[in-house]
């Protein structure tokens, strides 16, 4: 249904880059430049003004930004904001982050787009490739389940409050 790319800055440990997992699955397309990325593709950025929901739809392409998070400032500075979007409230399960909020891997932000767009089956998919995963979705079920719900950002932003 959606087609994901993954900037790659190859800033982090490759041992345990989710990223790069999707990718040997087929199941992402790592790209080496921002510029790579499609046009026409929603992007996930943390430090957005609007957060993900279901509005968003009308997007097929899903990017996400692979980097260490000491470098995320400045990266997330050269993305264009006119799409980018901001995950709302979840707890990571992966084990370098596990319950911290908003510290999510790449695999988690990806997985998580996709519930909020109304495809389970997809996020499902990528999160059975880790142990972990399938513990992300248990996790944050009541959220995700919220937020796809939602009509617009601003629903998203209202029901996040209920998490926080």
């Amino acid at each position: 249904m959606y087609r994901l790319y993954v900037y790659h800055a190859n800033e982090d440990d490759p041992k345990k880059c989710t990223a790069k997992k999707l990718a040997r699955f087929g199941l992402v397309k790592l790209v080496g430049r921002l510029s790579e990325l499609p046009k026409n593709s929603l992007i996930l950025n943390p430090y957005s003004k609007k957060a993900l929901s279901p509005e968003d739809k009308k997007y097929r392409n899903i990017a996400a930004i692979d980097c260490s998070w000491k470098n995320a400032e400045r990266i997330f500075s050269r993305v264009s904001k006119k799409n980018s979007r901001a995950l709302p409230f979840l707890l990571a399960a992966n084990p370098v982050n596990y319950g911290k909020p908003s510290k999510l891997s790449t695999a988690e932000a990806l997985a998580a787009s996709l519930y909020i767009l109304g495809d389970e089956e997809g996020a499902m998919a990528l999160m059975k490739k880790f142990k972990w995963g399938e513990h992300f979705i248990e996790l944050n079920r009541l959220p995700l389940n919220d937020y796809r719900k939602a009509r617009s950002s601003q629903e998203v932003v209202e029901m996040m409050k209920d998490y926080i």
